[in-house]
């Protein structure tokens, strides 16, 4: 889901915003390999969390893993879901669970489906898979996020980092054509850019994976699936069949390999959480505090001892 660009924020460098939307709003049928393998990945951090949450919303869920939905619903099977996305009704049916025959009707609620979240919907923890890099205005989609939680909710979230495809990235430099990517957010600034947007306590981390390719064929076949080059000094036109040959034998020729002869590629993966905090009133001789943020903060307020 591309979010509505704010002239009041700061672009993401070199990002073509039309590119990536055509890129999200792709018709698919599963997920990429690698945003499963990353949501995996990120879903064996809910044990740090010691409180569950009672409900979640999955944020376009087809992008950022089909099998790691039902992997958030086996590990939260009382937890009500959400989805939103750019196509709701598609998001619906692709998260849709088999059905369940049983006599128990706990059963029948824990085998529901998900939930298209509306605007009023809040819910105890967002998770976002591998989209965020994507967002040509990130800060707008951070809010919106905020928004959707909770007090006392929590966002986890992953993306590219800045030295994904870092050896492709040489390559092209090396031959003085355009970057083959859009420049990837340090985890440093996303840090900077959450409490902006109102979160509380972010804690990030990365880590780098290492995928390896018996050549050039395999390897574009596989960048293919998993994006596109929206940087938006990109090549402007369709290349031919002479262009990818010429772009394999500068992979084959130029990228490092491994021991075994295979060429490698780095990708950094970035992992965020936060909490959405209690509201606080912000001094001034006039505060003004809406009638939902003055119920929050009168029910947190706890009794005198």
């Amino acid at each position: 889901m591309v979010t509505p660009p704010s002239d009041l924020e700061t672009a993401v460098p070199g990002l073509d915003g039309r590119a990536s939307a055509r890129w999200q709003h792709m018709a698919r049928t599963h997920s990429p390999w690698l945003h499963e393998e990353v949501a995996a990945r990120m879903a064996d951090r809910l044990q740090w969390f010691r409180e569950k949450p009672a409900s979640w919303l999955h944020w376009e869920p087809v992008l950022g893993g089909l099998k790691a939905h039902q992997q958030l619903r086996t590990a939260l099977p009382d937890a009500r879901s959400y989805v939103a996305a750019e196509d709701g009704p598609q998001a619906l049916r692709a998260t849709a669970g088999p059905a369940v025959r049983s006599w128990n009707p706990a059963h029948w609620l824990r085998a529901r489906g998900p939930d298209l979240a509306g605007p009023d919907t809040r819910v105890g923890m967002v998770w976002s898979n591998m989209g965020l890099h994507l967002e040509p205005r990130p800060q707008t989609l951070l809010r919106r996020w905020h928004g959707y939680l909770a007090t006392d909710g929590f966002l986890m979230f992953s993306c590219l980092g800045p030295d994904t495809l870092m050896e492709l990235r040489r390559v092209y430099e090396a031959l003085d054509w355009p970057s083959p990517t859009h420049v990837f957010t340090d985890m440093h600034d996303w840090g900077d850019m959450l409490v902006q947007a109102g979160f509380a306590a972010p804690v990030m981390d990365m880590e780098r994976l290492v995928l390896s390719y018996s050549g050039a064929a395999p390897l574009l076949d596989d960048l293919r699936e998993l994006g596109r080059n929206l940087n938006a000094s990109r090549h402007p036109a369709w290349r031919g069949r002479g262009w990818r040959e010429r772009l394999g034998g500068a992979l084959e020729a130029h990228l490092p390999r491994s021991d075994d002869g295979r060429l490698l590629l780095t990708v950094e993966i970035i992992y965020g959480h936060a909490f959405k905090p209690q509201p606080r009133v912000p001094l001034a001789s006039t505060s003004a505090v809406s009638v939902d943020e003055m119920r929050t903060m009168l029910r947190a307020k706890k009794p005198a001892p």
